[in-house]
């Protein structure tokens, strides 16, 4: 990566160069030590010239903070480039740097690539190492590349990826295995293809229209293509838990001290998690195994699944989440973005690409 300038998400450290995780608490923080992620990209000599904004403590799909402001769309300056990685995704698309990191629990690689018209790519739990972490075997939180191409994507993850013996789910295979050719033949490729997980989620009717057309192109390069999708009964329950439990871990004690100074809706996915039971992190583990045996059995069939990677498309700037989706009901401020966390508790990679 000789060269290339880069900027790093504000939610991991860079040495020397503040870091505030989008919080006022951390406002003025300057790390004496880079993140793994940025030591990997700084030794393959990618050169930082600064900090991507993200939704304080990177929670929610919508990129605002005290500290900075909003982070706009750059096709349209009055809708949100989506979160958390959003300002990662607005400097691709704007041409200011080649090459960005970012992180995905929820959806974060993912929805701002989606509503900025770049490449965000959901690693596999444990193909790009973090550290220093809190979990280091928590399988939700991914770190991976955004660029404006797959095959930048491809030659990021090369430096990005590789075993690290401090955390104890990366994967041993080395980042080099990405240098390989991204040319395959999709002759036969089998592939199931949904535009609403058939009924399991909501899909605004724009989102409908705009990628209906993928049918077809699919076909058209040679796939085996069906409608259908795995039965993600259970993925909300699952992934709320363990981030509700995670939350509490990693901002419980700050909320003790700092709430006047923190989002609600981060204050309340705490207060999710610190009124978990041990019967219901147990119950979603046991529901977490159920789903991914179906996972499994839905991928001996297909080889693929292509679906929408946001239900709606970019909305106003000034709106904090949404709140209904054709005329369904948003509980949380993160149900509208079930497309993306239901794919995350399969611990699967997932990659979001422009369409349309």
């Amino acid at each position: 990566l000789h060269g290339l300038p880069i900027a790093h998400k504000d939610l991991v450290s860079t040495k020397g160069i503040r870091t505030t995780f989008g919080s006022p608490i951390h406002a003025d923080h300057v790390p004496d030590c880079d993140s793994l992620i940025v030591e990997r990209l700084r030794q393959a000599g990618a050169i930082t010239v600064g900090k991507t904004n993200v939704p304080e403590f990177g929670a929610g799909s919508q990129t605002f903070n005290p500290v900075f402001g909003a982070t706009r769309n750059p096709y349209d300056l009055t809708r949100t480039c989506g979160g958390s990685s959003g300002g990662a995704a607005v400097a691709l698309a704007c041409g200011m740097i080649p090459i960005a990191d970012g992180s995905d629990m929820g959806g974060s690689l993912r929805n701002p690539a989606n509503f900025c018209n770049v490449v965000g790519f959901r690693t596999s739990p444990g193909r790009v190492p973090i550290w220093p972490s809190e979990t280091p075997w928590f399988p939700l939180g991914v770190q991976g590349p955004m660029a404006r191409t797959v095959e930048d994507v491809a030659l990021l993850l090369q430096v990005m990826a590789g075993p690290d013996p401090r955390v104890p789910i990366s994967i041993e295979q080395p980042g080099e295995m990405f240098a390989g050719s991204l040319q395959r033949d999709f002759q036969q490729a089998r592939v199931a293809f949904s535009l609403d997980l058939e009924g399991q989620i909501p899909v605004h009717a724009d989102v409908r229209e705009t990628l209906a057309p993928a049918a077809p192109v699919l076909a058209a390069l040679g796939c085996e293509l069906e409608q259908d999708a795995p039965d993600f009964r259970d993925a909300d329950n699952i992934f709320k838990v363990f981030r509700a439990w995670r939350f509490a871990m990693k901002y419980g004690p700050l909320m003790e001290k700092h709430r006047e100074q923190m989002k609600e809706t981060v204050c309340w996915n705490v207060e999710q998690g610190l009124t978990l039971t041990g019967m219901q992190l147990a119950e979603a583990a046991r529901q977490r195994s159920l789903l991914l045996g179906r996972v499994h059995r839905f991928f001996q069939k297909y080889d693929f699944l292509v679906m929408p990677v946001s239900q709606v498309p970019p909305f106003d700037v000034e709106q904090p989440y949404i709140e209904e989706v054709e005329g369904v009901s948003m509980e949380t401020y993160i149900d509208w973005m079930q497309s993306c966390y239901f794919v995350t508790v399969t611990g699967l990679p997932a990659i979001s690409v422009p369409f349309g």
